[in-house]
């Protein structure tokens, strides 16, 4: 009886273990996806790094207004989702954007809280070899090109 209960524990004890490492490897990579928000269509990609429950990374943004390209903050990893912060430069302000999300499987479900501005959900993809969007290269914060 005592050795079920013992394999019972350690069972229980490793499933949350890669439960919690699942969740890192998960999320770690490129993910891209489009919404459209108050300033029009915003096309985006995400590069996550995960490392225990910390998420880092960077944020592509590419809307008519420019192209914003921001190091990930306050990034979390925990087996309920992920969440992070995007400090967005917009003039001479800077604008949160808190995230929330959920990972399932290639797919990750967003939802962005623009300050008090704005909300939207988006639905960004895993980026697999030779699936990446050129556009999404670009300096921070650079104004549109003018024609």
């Amino acid at each position: 009886m005592k050795n079920i209960v013992k394999i019972t524990g350690l069972a229980a004890f490793a499933l949350a273990f890669v439960g919690t490492a699942s969740a890192q490897d998960t999320v770690t990579g490129k993910w891209q996806g489009q919404f459209d928000s108050q300033v029009g269509l915003q096309k985006y990609t995400y590069d996550f790094k995960a490392n225990g429950t910390n998420l880092t990374g960077r944020a592509v943004g590419i809307s008519d207004n420019g192209t914003n390209n921001v190091a990930i903050t306050d990034g979390m990893v925990s087996t309920n989702g992920i969440t992070f912060v995007e400090l967005l430069k917009f003039g001479d302000n800077d604008v949160r954007i808190e995230y929330t999300g959920k990972v399932s499987g290639d797919e990750i479900k967003l939802h962005r809280k623009v300050g008090d501005f704005a909300e939207e959900d988006l639905v960004v993809k895993r980026v697999k070899a030779g699936d990446a969007r050129p556009d999404a290269k670009a300096d921070t914060n650079s104004p549109p090109a003018k024609p």
